[in-house]
């Protein structure tokens, strides 16, 4: 049956052809707010744990490395000897006690020494970045299926099981490349934590000024506020492919199984029954390269954050912390993607059925 929805492309789909860019964009923004608000404490879990395994210091009491002027980053966490490099000082017994150690650990030292509204840390530029970037996204991922599903259906039928994987591959690209800096500010808001529980901590302006300028005589300027772009694509493209190349067969499977003709219920199940399996599969197996993501974006130091590439720092987070260290924070990406991708998916098609139908009356 899957076989069969993958080489009809039009199985069970909806007629929306006629609804204009700016209504696709507008049910995939409203999508995005929605996903966005819902799934940011897990978010912020996520990048806590990555951050602690770069070494970002969560010990409270405990003083863990050295800091230059530059960074916040422990620049050797294995090393306690040698001078100029870092060690632990104080009781081993507080720095255990005061380190994350698992998704629900992360909650709870959150809510505890931070208040529960700092799980919400970034939700602003998340929304910053999620509406613009999924008002790209999906729209562009929507004309690009369209366009080469009708060249292939006519020209080679053969390749339309591909359609999924490189409109996807495309329509992200061009989301993420428009919206990188907030991204790059919300990876930030998230992965520091305040010292005082009712300090206003900055937002997403005073973030990207603080990354345009870290520190005075700094010449990279400008050029700061892309740092680990590379890192974003090559976690980003593979995790919309495979999520595409999953997503679109099964949903249309799911719709054909039902044996009727769309409706808002039957559209909003298929959808979120299909974006839930193809989040969570391709968050799975794109981890590694959220790690990398991470910690490019958290670094510092302003020459070695431009020096850095997506494949050496993928070899630095395994020196550190082999599969460990390549899967921080797995369990608190997989269960913010799974939803968040249902959420998007089923709330921009259902809105979109609904636009449809709008303009048929």
């Amino acid at each position: 049956m899957v076989e069969e929805a993958q080489l009809d492309p039009k199985s069970k789909s909806i007629p929306n052809e006629n609804l204009k860019f700016g209504e696709r964009a507008l049910s995939a923004g409203g999508a995005a707010f929605i996903s966005a608000v819902i799934v940011n404490p897990l978010d912020v879990v996520k990048t806590r744990l990555q951050a602690q395994a770069a070494g970002v210091p969560y010990q409270g009491s405990c003083r863990l490395g050295c800091f230059d002027t530059n960074s916040t980053l422990v620049h050797d966490l294995r090393s306690n000897s040698a001078p100029g490099m870092c060690r632990i000082t104080g009781s081993a017994s507080v720095c255990s006690d005061n380190q994350y150690k698992g998704t629900l650990d992360v909650f709870y030292k959150i809510i505890r020494q931070e208040g529960f509204s700092r799980l919400w840390r970034g939700t602003n530029a998340s929304l910053t970045l999620a509406i613009p970037t999924v008002g790209i996204y999906m729209p562009c991922y929507d004309y690009f299926r369209n366009i080469m599903e009708e060249f292939t259906t006519e020209k080679s039928p053969s390749l339309t099981v591909y359609v999924p994987l490189v409109a996807g591959t495309i329509a992200r690209s061009l989301a993420c490349i428009s919206c990188y800096p907030v991204e790059l500010a919300r990876t930030r808001m998230q992965a520091f934590k305040g010292t005082q529980r009712n300090v206003k901590l900055p937002g997403v302006w005073k973030t990207l000024v603080d990354v345009v300028n870290p520190v005075k005589g700094s010449n990279n300027g400008y050029r700061m506020l892309w740092t680990g772009l590379g890192a974003q694509l090559a976690r980003d493209v593979p995790f919309s492919a495979i999520c595409w190349s999953i997503l679109e067969p099964t949903r249309r499977s799911i719709q054909s199984a039902m044996g009727e003709e769309p409706r808002a219920g039957s559209i909003i199940g298929a959808n979120f029954a299909a974006g839930f399996v193809a989040g969570a599969v391709a968050a799975a197996a794109t981890c590694p390269l959220d790690v990398a993501k991470t910690r490019r974006q958290i670094e510092k130091n302003t020459d070695r954050a431009m020096t850095m590439t997506t494949r050496q720092t993928l070899a630095e987070i395994w020196r550190d912390g082999g599969m460990r260290g390549m899967f921080s924070g797995a369990g608190a990406r997989v269960g913010r993607a799974g939803p968040s991708v249902a959420i998007v998916v089923s709330f921009y098609e259902v809105v979109k059925y609904g636009l449809h139908n709008f303009h048929q009356q």
